[in-house]
């Protein structure tokens, strides 16, 4: 009688243990996994750091994976807030540079000569100094810029005067203001870098897929616990209200809440494609609590005068965490495609903000055109890989939660 004792397990050991031995399930959440932590560290592990990724030059857009370019960067004439750890995390930092695409350049006398990218034998010129220090906005008057021997006086934004020796002034200029970058993915059709871009919509399509399963879970939730406890008059009202939502094809509903809300954006996306995903989790969930409520254990609970609310999310809900659990996940993955959708129409979120959505709609405009396939491709496979990943892990938890599955 010991041994069959300490050979009992608890259900939630064999649902883990067939959750692990199941190859495809254990793939979806290696990526879902991988998708979480590059959306949690966000601009800390991107190339480009800037807000959005917005880091760009038009004269290289739309060039292939592994294209290497060099860059003039030229300091901007303005005070520029450095952020914390945690705020560049959320949301980057301003780059304090305006970059320029270049061939190649000279440092001739107080002058940079570059020839730019893209524009073969175009060659201009730019004030060493300006280049490399922030100045005061009258910078080029004589008063500002003269020369004594070797050393060159200025004055900085904050208005005041400083000196540097012209030496100083090229090694740091050649230290931080030529830049050599690969893109590894390519450049978008704003010369912006889409690895950067594809990282940061991994983001955006995670945190529409969580809230929106948020949304959808708590008025399924209510929906059908309500409608399968109470049955009777309830239950066709709910039933009612279940059906007219479900008739509506949901990029129809998601499009009509938008225009009732007179806003675009990445808050009523989340919104949108939440209240349009609550059916099927109150359908399973009415089904659900209608198998159970006449179990045994629920008609001592009444009979002791446990509440109605009690009785429901303490005693019936934990029986039916299983079904709730892959149908939350089904639902994570059909939420990313309405949100991919949605930002394709416009009605998502918007420009600068980059969403695997808007990449493929810019791709889309760009079809026909010269390195264009990586615009619609990458974009493309991140949303299938994700949305795999997340089916995969519906059907392995599907899977582990059943019973008959065996366990050898």
């Amino acid at each position: 009688m010991s041994k069959i004792t300490e050979d009992a397990k608890p259900p939630g050991y064999y649902t883990r243990q067939r959750l692990k031995r199941n190859k495809l399930a254990a793939f979806g959440i290696t990526v879902i996994t991988t998708s979480i932590i590059i959306a949690l560290l966000g601009y800390l592990v991107m190339p480009d750091h800037t807000p959005d990724a917005n880091d760009g030059a038009v004269q290289i857009q739309k060039q292939p994976p592994g294209f290497e370019a060099t860059f003039l960067k030229i300091r901007k004439n303005r005070i520029i807030e450095q952020r914390n750890f945690i705020q560049k995390a959320l949301h980057g930092q301003e780059s304090a540079y305006i970059i320029v695409p270049v061939y190649d350049y000279v440092v001739e006398g107080l002058m940079v000569k570059v020839n730019i990218f893209g524009k073969k034998n175009y060659g201009k010129e730019y004030s060493l100094l300006d280049v490399v220090k922030p100045l005061a906005l009258y910078h080029a008057s004589a008063d500002n810029l003269v020369s004594e021997s070797d050393m060159i006086k200025y004055k900085t934004i904050d208005e005041k005067s400083e000196m540097i020796s012209y030496q100083d002034l090229v090694e740091e200029f050649h230290s931080n203001n030529i830049e050599t970058r690969t893109y590894w993915l390519g450049t978008d059709k704003m010369g912006r870098d889409m690895l950067s871009r594809l990282m940061y919509g991994t983001r955006i399509s995670l945190s529409i897929g969580f809230v929106s399963v948020l949304i959808s879970m708590v008025l399924g939730m209510f929906f059908g616990s309500v409608s399968g406890f109470f049955g009777g008059k309830i239950d066709m009202f709910v039933m009612w209200f279940m059906s007219v939502i479900w008739s509506i094809p949901g990029i129809i509903l998601v499009i009509a809440i938008s225009m009732a809300l007179q806003s675009r954006g990445v808050w009523v996306a989340f919104v949108a494609v939440g209240l349009t995903m609550w059916v099927d989790v109150a359908r399973v969930m009415r089904g659900q609590i209608m198998t159970i409520k006449e179990k045994l254990y629920v008609e001592a609970a009444r009979a002791f005068g446990i509440k109605n609310f009690r009785i429901v999310f303490v005693h019936i809900l934990p029986n039916i965490a299983g079904p709730l659990i892959v149908i939350a996940t089904a639902n994570f993955a059909a939420a990313i495609l309405l949100e991919a959708g949605l930002s394709f129409l416009g009605l998502g979120v918007q420009p600068p903000t980059p969403s695997w959505g808007v990449m493929i709609y810019e791709g889309f405009q760009a079809i026909g055109t010269k390195n264009s396939l990586h615009l619609i491709l990458f974009p493309g496979l991140a949303v299938c890989i994700l949305v795999l990943a997340f089916n995969l892990l519906g059907n392995g938890l599907r899977d582990a939660y059943d019973p008959k599955t065996r366990l050898d």
